[in-house]
Formats: structure tokens, C-alpha cells, sequence
């Protein structure tokens, strides 16, 4: 067994990280609880899977560092779960008060769409009138990543089991670096919609600290994602060498594991602090113009 093989201090930090990861999700938990019962039904859910990402991808890299064998199904359930959070667009939505209120508050912006991570350097484009069309299509570009995400990780699982898979050949004849890329350009797509709403409401939403949990969501998709694809490459190319009976691949991958359960660990911590307040207190946001104007009116 892996256990059986590895020596005093490779037992001692796998069982480190593997408290590690038991901690993040009792954490996780009790923060799951707390939100639950302070937080209004309609941000509720969405508030608790955003939260639930960093733990269960502390918890998929922990089986797979002990069960090296089980590394494409890990893989296949952490990409699942993360076209899930991507909806973090949706959170941003429902902290402003919902679609209608949203709408009521900037019924003259205009979303700012020369923004990463794909028109980053495009400073010309004009800006887009903030309407119901516009909010469909920023739904859309989050929606398709979170369909077409788990189809392709699904047919990459098929594809393994058949022998017609390897996450580690890259050559133009697999279907790995066909995928890879696919997937890829479907994050920056995904990505792009939440960059352009949390542009527009991070000045509004700074009292329920949207800033913090940009970051947050943020680090959690470059390390899950290209971290990981960093370590795989140099992997593949040999600079992480092999240790008999590990290859250059199996390394590799453990690095990559480990190194996500103590990132994960630290963001899971951080996000009890974040996103820990008191929600009802926060609830009412600031009255429209109109609603201002009646307010003077009233003696």
C-alpha cells in the first residue's frame, strides 16, 4: 500500500495534510451552519457552494494523494464542483438586491467591458448600457462553463477508461491537449462576466466586503487551475525529477496535491473571517434616487 511505503517523515506530512483537510471541513461546516441561519433564503445557497469550494478541493487532493489511482475521478469531481461556483456573478447580483434593484441603481451605466482576462488591452471599447439583455448575457457566458465543464471532464474520464486518454501526453495526437484547450478557453470566457460585474459593484458593495471575496474566489481558480497546469508541465519536461518508484508525472501530481490542501486550508480559514457578518443588519441597501426624493418630501 502507498502507507506501507513511505518513510517516518513522509508519514508524518501525510498526516498532517490530512488533518488539514478533516480541519477545512469542519470549518467549512460550521460556517455552512452560521450562514444558514443568518443569511436570507434568497443568497443563501449560492453563498454556502462558493464557500464549499475551497474545502472540497482540499478533500478530492487528499484522496488522490492517497489513492494515486483515483486522480482522473478527483479531478472529475473538483471540475465539476468549480463550473458550480463559477457562479459567483450570481452571488454579486443577489448582494446588490436582486436583478430588478440592480437594474433600478445603474438604469443609466454602463457595464465597462475592456476588462481581463479578455479585452483587458482593448482600452477602446465602448462601454454596454446596462439592461435586462445584457445581465442574460453575462448569466450565459457563466452558465455555458458551468454545462460544458462537467461534459468535457466527463468525456475525458470515458476517454481514460478506454486507454484513448493520458493526462500527461500533450502531443498534438491526444485528445488531452484538445480538451485542455477547450477547457481553457471556456474559464476565460466564464471569467470574463464576473470581471465586468465586479468592476461595476465593487464601489457599491465594498461594505460587504466584494473585494476580499473577488480575491478569494480569484486565488482559488489560479491555484486549482494554473498551478496545477504549471506543475504538469515541468513535470513533463523532466525538471521535477523522478524518485524511484515515483515518475516524473506521479511527482508531479503529488506536489500539485499537497501544495492545494495547504492553499485550500489557508483560503478556507480566511473565507470563515470573510464572509462571517451579520447579514440581516446588512441587508437594506442604499434607497433609490426616487425613493430619496419621497423621503425629503415626507415631513
Amino acid at each position: 500500500s502507498l502507507s506501507a511505503g513511505l518513510d517516518l517523515p513522509g508519514k508524518f506530512l501525510f498526516a498532517i495534510l490530512t488533518l488539514m483537510t478533516l480541519i477545512a471541513n469542519l470549518v467549512f461546516t460550521e460556517e455552512a451552519v452560521y450562514i444558514y441561519r443568518k443569511t436570507p433564503s434568497s443568497k443563501r445557497s449560492i453563498i454556502i457552494w462558493i464557500n464549499a469550494a475551497a474545502p472540497v478541493i482540499a478533500t478530492t487532493s487528499c484522496i488522490g494523494m492517497w489513492i494515486p489511482r483515483s486522480t482522473m475521478f478527483t479531478d472529475f469531481t473538483a471540475g465539476v464542483f468549480f463550473a458550480i461556483v463559477i457562479h459567483f456573478l450570481l452571488m454579486m447580483i443577489k448582494e446588490c438586491g436582486g436583478q430588478k434593484l440592480l437594474l433600478r441603481r445603474f438604469e443609466n451605466g454602463r457595464f465597462k467591458i475592456s476588462t481581463g482576462p479578455c479585452c483587458c488591452c482593448c482600452l477602446c471599447l465602448p462601454g454596454v448600457c446596462i439592461t435586462r439583455r445584457t445581465l442574460f448575457w453575462l448569466k450565459l457566458g457563466t452558465f455555458q462553463f458551468a454545462f460544458l465543464r462537467p461534459v468535457l471532464m466527463f468525456l475525458s474520464v470515458v476517454l481514460w477508461t478506454n486507454g484513448n486518454y493520458t493526462p500527461y501526453n500533450l502531443s498534438p495526437r491526444g485528445a488531452a491537449i484538445w480538451i485542455s484547450c477547450f477547457v481553457g478557453v471556456l474559464t476565460l470566457i466564464a471569467l470574463w462576466p464576473v470581471a465586468i460585474m465586479f468592476q461595476q459593484v465593487r464601489t457599491l458593495l465594498i461594505s460587504k466586503k466584494i473585494i476580499p471575496k473577488f480575491a478569494l474566489y480569484q486565488f482559488v481558480l489560479i491555484l486549482n487551475h494554473l498551478q496545477t497546469a504549471i506543475i504538469n508541465i515541468l513535470a513533463m519536461q523532466k525538471v521535477i525529477p523522478c524518485a524511484p518508484p515515483l515518475s516524473s508525472s506521479a511527482r508531479g501530481a503529488y506536489i500539485s496535491q499537497q501544495l492545494l490542501i495547504m492553499e485550500m486550508f489557508l483560503i478556507t480559514l480566511i473565507s470563515r473571517v470573510v464572509y462571517r457578518r451579520r447579514y440581516d443588519d446588512l441587508e437594506p441597501l442604499e434607497h433609490t434616487a426616487e425613493e430619496a426624493g419621497d423621503n425629503m418630501q415626507t415631513p
